[in-house]
């Protein structure tokens, strides 16, 4: 493997302000499994609501392939207007109390993920991270009406109990946050990870519920200081426009009734159907194939 060290650039003052700080690691990459924008949305929401500074920028010419995510351009009359260009980038951030934390974010990797894992180790060992964190959305039958249930996993299995009923042993395609959770276990870090159940007719749309379920996991697991009172609003906007939005379905009720049913029976009685291998595979590879390609601008 080549030095993994040469993936990336070091702002040095940045590093120096985390001297003695051991600050814990959260990674939100875009290009997998993200129902409800959750992913993207509170990788957005850290950085509006956080002071940040650029700590390590990766060389992602390396990691990209640009005729598999092609950028996004902008043609006006007779000029090339605008580029989404792509980054891959480590944020120092700082919570409401100054306390710092690590963000690795932007489009996942699409070549050398043991690489690029390694490298992410690398630096987390250089600031004393021994906590990973990271979230994400998955289309699940939920109604939008009834509080976001989140499913966690963890390096150490004492630390993801209590989960709401959903799968037992299945194989998926992988993302680069599975791979460098599972190689924080390895290394003997803790790593840790929430995701929401995002109602599945909601999936491809934003849904701030979630976000504020797995912000919630995340600030309790890591002991950080951030406000979601601008996530809570959007959320009571977003239920708001459902609502009218659906006004004149004649269908939509008696489907969120249902789901509704079932949630508060799942709730009651904290038993519920286990889907098959094949069943959450094919609903996997159905919802990547509809994906469409965020937008990295920051």
């Amino acid at each position: 493997m080549l030095d993994p060290r040469l993936l990336y650039t070091l702002d040095q003052e940045v590093a120096d302000s985390l001297a003695g700080e051991e600050p814990v690691l959260v990674h939100l990459l875009d290009g997998y499994i993200d129902a409800g924008s959750v992913v993207h949305g509170l990788s957005r929401y850290l950085l509006e609501q956080c002071e940040h500074d650029v700590l390590a920028e990766f060389d992602h010419d390396q990691l990209h392939d640009y005729r598999s995510r092609r950028p996004q351009m902008v043609f006006d009359t007779n000029h090339w207007a605008s580029l989404t260009d792509y980054s891959l980038v480590v944020y120092r951030l700082l919570d409401a109390n100054d306390k710092p934390f690590l963000l690795f974010t932007g489009p996942e990797p699409d070549t050398q993920w043991n690489r690029t894992s390694a490298a992410v180790l690398q630096l987390a060992e250089d600031f004393g991270v021994t906590n990973l964190l990271t979230a994400s959305g998955v289309p699940m039958a939920v109604p939008h009406t009834r509080p976001t249930l989140v499913t966690s996993h963890a390096t150490d299995p004492n630390l993801a109990t209590g989960n709401p009923m959903w799968i037992d042993r299945v194989q998926l395609p992988g993302s680069f946050s599975h791979m460098l959770e599972f190689r924080a276990g390895e290394a003997g870090l803790v790593g840790r990870g929430f995701v929401a159940h995002v109602p599945h007719y909601l999936a491809q749309t934003s849904f701030p519920q979630a976000i504020v379920a797995v912000l919630e996991r995340i600030t309790e697991a890591a002991g950080l200081a951030i406000s979601n009172d601008d996530l809570d609003e959007r959320a009571a906007a977003n239920l708001a426009t459902i609502a009218s939005e659906t006004a004149d379905d004649a269908d939509f009720p008696a489907v969120v009734a249902a789901l509704e049913e079932q949630y508060d029976q799942v709730q009651a009685t904290d038993a519920a159907h286990v889907p098959t291998a094949d069943e959450i595979g094919a609903a996997v590879e159905k919802f990547l194939a509809e994906q469409d390609p965020p937008d990295y601008r920051r």
